[in-house]
């Protein structure tokens, strides 16, 4: 599949495609195709409720036989359960399951036992948002339903959401191969608006999915959002320009404000794995650790960056670029602090993908 649309930070490259099933019909199409898809559409919710029920059950097993007692022996059956998500329709459900499996098996460490309750907690939360869906805030609602895994297809967004239309300005763009599918994710951010927006598109091993906007071009184009708490996921609608260069850093703001970007984000949406910022004027240093952090040129705030990755290269990267002066870096910021995507060097260089 070469398709493409805008996606939010949700199951990770390789769970599972956003548009793979049908997804509940916004506004539906007139006559018996509306009718049809309606039915289709509630027997896929009572599927996702069965397996949301079936997950709660699970996870209450493991509860009552105590975390510390999880083996990795249990992966097997956390991956069987995974499977019937998918079967349930829920990629959302199962992609969250798998994360579960594999802190389960990642051996005995200190911090084994909190990870799995943290993972049970957003698992069990997520299955209640799901049963109880219709009793929601409407927009935390469509949340609830985006992370299990249903999303209107792009036709469907582009006829029946109201487009924003803005300069994008692509922030980074990179592949991720799983083996069976290569996802392509590119952060957009518009000048107008300010807001973000993130490109996933999608093809086969050894055919990289044909849209491409490399760091540091701009496009005049019309995104259609995906109801959201916190809006971010959007399909690619009119194009009103080709992507043309466009040299400099986009708009960037402190350590104190990236943080609270993302907390505020997590507050309305609890799922959420990170959050895009651009930080500006921020110096990467290296800690007495070996660990680095991004500290603001007044040396007042500073957070970790994450090296999970693009690896340790990625962090000696940055620092070359900034050779100790002040840069501007985009990426996604986390509990763990911010993977670094892109850097502007001094000067307003073009962006140095990381």
């Amino acid at each position: 599949m070469a398709g493409a649309e805008l996606a939010e930070p949700g199951p990770r490259p390789g769970t599972a495609c956003p548009d793979a099933g049908a997804g509940a019909p916004a506004g539906g199409a007139p006559g018996a195709g509306g009718e049809a898809a309606r039915r289709r559409a509630e027997r896929r919710a009572a599927r996702i409720a069965s397996g949301a029920s079936e997950l709660e059950q699970r996870l209450a097993d493991l509860l009552r036989g105590g975390l510390a007692s999880a083996e990795a022996s249990a992966y097997d059956r956390w991956d069987e359960t995974a499977a019937r998500m998918v079967d349930a329709q829920a990629p959302g459900l199962a992609s969250r399951v798998r994360e579960l499996a594999s802190v389960a098996g990642s051996g005995a460490g200190a911090d084994r036992a909190s990870r799995l309750l943290e993972e049970c907690a957003l698992l069990h939360t997520l299955n209640q948002g799901y049963l109880r869906v219709d009793e929601l805030p409407e927009a935390l609602a469509a949340t609830v339903r985006a992370r299990v895994g249903i999303t209107a297809d792009t036709a469907t967004l582009l006829a029946t959401s109201a487009p924003v239309r803005d300069d994008w300005l692509a922030l980074a763009q990179q592949d991720a191969d799983d083996g069976r599918l290569i996802t392509r994710r590119v952060w957009l951010r518009g000048r107008r608006t300010g807001r973000m927006a993130l490109l996933l598109s999608y093809g086969p091993v050894g055919r990289p999915p044909e849209l491409s906007f490399p760091a540091g071009v701009s496009l005049d184009a019309e995104l259609a959002y995906h109801p959201s708490a916190r809006p971010l996921r959007a399909a690619l609608g009119t194009r009103h320009s080709a992507p043309v260069p466009s040299p400099g850093p986009p708009p960037a703001g402190g350590v104190a404000a990236a943080l609270a970007a993302y907390g505020e984000a997590l507050r309305d949406d609890p799922w959420l794995e990170s959050w895009p910022v651009v930080l500006g004027p921020v110096i990467p240093v290296r800690m007495p650790s070996g660990d680095w952090q991004l500290v603001d040129e007044e040396g007042e705030a500073g957070v970790p960056v994450d090296a999970r990755q693009g690896g340790r290269a990625a962090v000696w990267q940055l620092a070359a670029v900034s050779g100790g002066e002040a840069v501007t870096v985009f990426g996604e910021c986390g509990f763990r602090g911010v993977v670094p995507l892109g850097v502007w060097g001094v000067g307003g260089s073009g962006p140095v993908p990381l």
